[in-house]
């Protein structure tokens, strides 16, 4: 591990994030799940698709 993350982890632990910016986190985490489970589920929509091209 690098001293860089043991000073980080250090820091963190003097100063641990509050429970709004936790909070904030997960919200922003299980938006991230949400779109990746409807992407899975129903499949990645059509007009998202960029078009390949052709090339003469």
């Amino acid at each position: 591990m690098n001293v860089f993350w043991l000073l980080r982890m250090k820091r963190w632990a003097q100063n641990p994030p509050s429970w709004k910016r936790i909070k904030m986190v997960v919200v922003i985490l299980l938006i991230i799940f949400l779109i990746f489970g409807f992407e899975r589920l129903f499949g990645w929509p059509e007009w998202l698709t960029v078009d390949r091209g052709v090339r003469r």
